[in-house]
C-alpha cells in the first residue's frame, strides 16, 4: 500500500513541477510600439515603462492637448497606471 501511495505522491509532485516549467517557458509577449497600441487603450495598464515613455514623448509634441489632458488627470487625482490609461484615451480621442 505504501508503494502505491508513494507512486501517487510522486506523480502529483511531478505534475506540479512540470506545470510550473510550462509556465516558466511561456514566451513573453512581443513589445509593441506605442503607435500600434494607442488604438488599444485598455492595454495601456499593461505597458512597460519604456512603452509609456515613448508614447508620452510622442504625445508631448502636441503641447496644448497634452497639457489639457495632464490637467484633467491631475484634477481627477489620477496616479500611476490609472493616469496612463486616462492620458492615452485623452490623447487618442478625436
Amino acid at each position: 500500500m505504501s508503494f502505491v501511495r508513494s507512486a501517487l505522491i510522486s506523480a502529483a509532485v511531478f505534475g506540479v513541477v512540470m506545470s510550473g516549467v510550462g509556465l516558466a517557458q511561456t514566451p513573453a509577449p512581443a513589445t509593441q510600439e506605442p503607435a500600434s497600441t494607442s488604438s488599444k487603450i485598455d492595454d495601456v495598464s499593461k505597458w512597460t515603462r519604456k512603452q509609456w515613455n515613448q508614447a508620452k514623448a510622442k504625445w508631448a509634441k502636441e503641447k496644448e492637448k497634452w497639457a489639457d489632458c495632464e490637467k484633467q488627470a491631475k484634477d481627477q487625482k489620477l496616479t500611476g497606471r490609472k493616469s496612463w490609461s486616462f492620458l492615452a484615451s485623452c490623447m487618442t480621442s478625436s
